[in-house]
């Protein structure tokens, strides 16, 4: 066992002690409120009167389970409503439909007698190979962050807790269980933490729960930095930190770096915990804080606990309806063939192919598969808007079929496609693809779609292609060369309605991309170092994730970072941008001129001419929503809180703001870009004193620096060269002890009089 130096202290953070009354418990039931009672079940607290709680799967529908128990969807569930995943549901760039989605499935845990969600998933996608892209919701922080507060705060608000994860940088699914992340400082915490930081500090999430992983040598639910430090030292975090399932190797060491809960149950860390108190090995505080947060989760429970209560199952149908509509993006639209007419394809002239408008790809395969109430298929929605359309399924998904079968189905396929006005062409990746467990190995659509895709739009060029997928999928030259594409992502129990109600024109696509669709893996930053090697993976395209490093090296893309169309158009004017609060408000006037009503996505880009760190040519920063009618015009205000515009400032390890001018770039894409506007901030960067290994060109940073410097050694003969003084500005003024013959004490004298300036 090993115990870390810390484990023997007693923590003196008031959010790293425990209560009074968990301190007076028997220590026996202490320990056992450190581990869970069995695979979904805390322990309860017979001494206070409080029952175990019950936890479930289900950050886009409840798996919760009452016989046979797994955590990989192996097992049945009892039915709930599916909603849109996150990869879905983050394409809305609503927060309300977020927080909606979050508030019926809390309506369902309390029916269902469970007090936490293990959701919502929020780590950054850095690679579109992960195999659970599909529970996560962006490659960037800022619009994770956003979705993720929006949840939980919809969620908790109705009474049930959430279990945001996986704390942290748990970004690919190959060897999960064990691997060590390398990432530098800047990179962990303006990219990796920061959505974390955002739902803490905004939403207080009742637990967070950590990773399998290793970061920089040590286990996650070992880590004090990330558990204690950063989580409640840092953020001021209340709630209970959870174990992933089976991440826990060690619990004594886990409890005294701040984990408070090993789930699932094992009775052998509960006697290795009773060990280590009895030796001395870890201070009892370490455990009488782990308590007192399951006794305050114990406790939150019991307050909303309902016996007999039920839900509304069409009412929730609803809101996954909604949801779905909204996910949906528009990629391409040519000549306006969408959105189609349903009296013209009740004549015949239209045809359906591919075999996900009758069998769904509709969630992601792993812990949070949940079994619906209920399931439209596309066909059938399309159906009952135009008729018996005729149908073709083109392709066996998951490899199933043989060569012959597949030759077989695709001509039939062709053939109908042959005969059709218009076609309507379901393609995408099956279960056996993308699954918690394991990563894509490609970006591609199977070989058997991919020539489907080519007879068909070679049968009849007036096609619609409706993609079912995870995670980014390479758009092939073909693919591209379809007139209108639909990423319809994965949409839920209501997905095949709201396929039709875009298809035709009932709803106006409004959804934007939460992740770049790249030309080719190649391109993404991620790729050289993506999954790692031997258990040891490296991040390093360091701060360049996504669209931040495709655009500082002007990578063309196949669709970029929060692109998607609409039926109608938007016109964007009169942008006014100041500074409030340290952070940064725009107002711009949008205007609908098109012939119908729509919602447009209003995304705010931030750059820093001229900044002193690395930063990548433009961040999100905010966003705003706005419906309009044909014709009307709306003053949107989209806001860019001071935290959103702080880096993680190395020198001093805090975060700041970095003084000086701020461009803020208003578009409906990241590379649709309509208005810009600049605004002065004032920095909150910390002054870091000079010492021996400060430059002179850090001292011209300082008031009065270079002035002093200049007193002190300006007589020397490299100061009055040019181009022996530029080579001197980046030598520390400590080495002056051989250059220029100063004692120590001088320098030390000379940084005395600097740092009193």
């Amino acid at each position: 066992m090993t115990t870390p130096d810390h484990a023997t202290t007693a923590p003196t953070h008031p959010l790293l002690r425990g209560s009074d009354e968990v301190a007076a418990l028997p220590a026996a039931e202490k320990i056992a409120l450190t581990g869970g009672r069995d695979f979904w079940y805390t322990h309860g607290a017979p001494s206070l009167g409080l029952e175990a709680v019950m936890t479930s799967d289900g950050p886009h529908g409840l798996r919760t389970q009452k016989a046979d128990a797994d955590h990989l969807g192996l097992h049945d569930s009892v039915p709930a409503t599916c909603f849109p995943p996150a990869v879905g549901l983050s394409a809305s760039w609503s927060r309300e439909t977020a927080a909606a989605v979050a508030a019926a499935i809390a309506e369902e845990a309390i029916a269902e007698g469970v007090s936490v969600v293990l959701g919502p998933g929020m780590n950054i996608k850095r690679s579109p190979l992960c195999g659970r892209n599909f529970e996560y919701f962006s490659e960037d922080p800022h619009l994770a962050g956003e979705m993720a507060v929006a949840y939980v705060n919809g969620m908790q608000d109705r009474g049930v807790g959430t279990s945001v994860k996986h704390f942290a940088l748990n970004n690919q699914e190959t060897d999960r269980i064990r691997v060590d992340v390398s990432v530098d400082e800047r990179t962990l915490h303006e990219i990796y933490l920061r959505a974390f930081r955002a739902v803490v500090t905004r939403a207080q999430p009742w637990t967070i729960m950590c990773s399998y992983n290793s970061v920089l040598g040590t286990l996650v639910s070992q880590n004090p930095f990330l558990l204690s430090e950063v989580l409640r030292e840092q953020w001021g975090f209340e709630g209970l930190v959870v174990s992933d399932w089976g991440a826990v190797v060690d619990r004594p060491a886990a409890v005294a770096a701040g984990l408070d809960l090993q789930m699932p149950a094992d009775p052998g860390a509960e006697q290795a915990l009773a060990a280590a108190l009895e030796a001395g090995e870890i201070d009892p505080a370490h455990v009488d804080r782990a308590a007192t947060k399951v006794v305050e989760l114990l406790r939150r429970s019991a307050a909303v606990r309902s016996e007999g209560a039920t839900y509304d199952v069409d009412a929730h149908h609803q809101v996954a309806l909604e949801a779905a509509r909204r996910a949906i993006v528009l990629l391409r639209n040519e000549d306006q063939l969408l959105p189609l007419d349903p009296e013209t394809a009740a004549e015949g002239a239209l045809a359906v192919i591919g075999d996900f408008a009758a069998t769904p790809r509709y969630q992601g395969a792993g812990s949070s598969h949940v079994n619906a109430h209920r399931l439209s298929t596309a066909l059938d929605a399309i159906r009952e808007s135009a008729g018996d359309v005729p149908f073709a399924r083109g392709f066996v998904p998951g490899g199933a079929a043989s060569s012959t079968e597949d030759d077989v189905l695709r001509a039939e396929a062709v053939e109908l496609a042959r005969s059709a006005g218009t076609v309507v062409l379901f393609l995408g990746l099956g279960e056996d693809v993308e699954s918690e467990g394991y990563d894509r190995t490609d970006m591609d659509l199977p070989a058997a779609q991919e020539r489907l895709l080519e007879e068909v739009l070679a049968a009849n060029p007036r096609t619609v292609v409706v993609l079912s997928n995870g995670s980014a999928i390479r758009l092939s030259e073909t693919l591209r060369s379809a007139p209108a594409v639909l990423e319809a992502w994965l949409l839920g129990q209501a997905g095949g309605e709201a396929t039709a109600d875009v298809l035709f024109g009932r709803v106006a696509p409004s959804g934007k991309l939460a992740e770049t669709i790249p030309l080719r893996l190649e391109d993404v930053p991620a790729t050289p170092y993506f999954p790692g090697e031997h258990g040891r993976v490296t991040y390093g395209e360091g701060l360049f994730v996504g669209y931040r490093g495709l655009d500082a090296r002007g990578t063309e893309v196949a669709f970029p970072f929060g692109h998607g169309l609409s039926y109608t158009t938007f016109e964007y004017a009169d942008l006014a941008v100041s500074a409030r609060d340290g952070g940064l408000v725009a107002e711009l006037t949008v205007t609908n001129t098109g012939s119908r009503e729509g919602r447009e996505v209003v995304q705010a880009y931030v750059s820093v001419p001229g900044s002193s760190i690395a930063r990548a040519p433009r961040e999100l920063k905010g966003f705003a929503d706005v419906t309009l009618a044909p014709g009307a015009s709306a003053r949107v205000t989209v806001e860019m809180p001071e935290a959103e515009l702080q880096y993680w400032d190395v020198r001093a390890g805090q975060w700041a703001v970095e003084g000086g001018t701020y461009r803020v770039e208003i578009g409906a894409s990241s590379r649709d870009l309509r208005l810009e506007a600049e605004a002065e901030l004032a920095g909150t960067e910390p002054r870091i004193e000079a010492s021996f290994s400060t430059t002179p060109l850090e001292l011209a940073a300082i008031p009065g620096g270079a002035e002093a410097l200049h007193d002190l050694a300006g007589h020397l003969p490299f100061f009055q060269d040019p181009e022996m003084a530029k080579m001197f500005e980046q030598i520390p003024v400590g080495r002056l002890t051989g250059f220029g013959g100063f004692s120590r004490e001088q320098i030390q004298e000379f940084l005395d009089r600097v740092n009193a300036l």
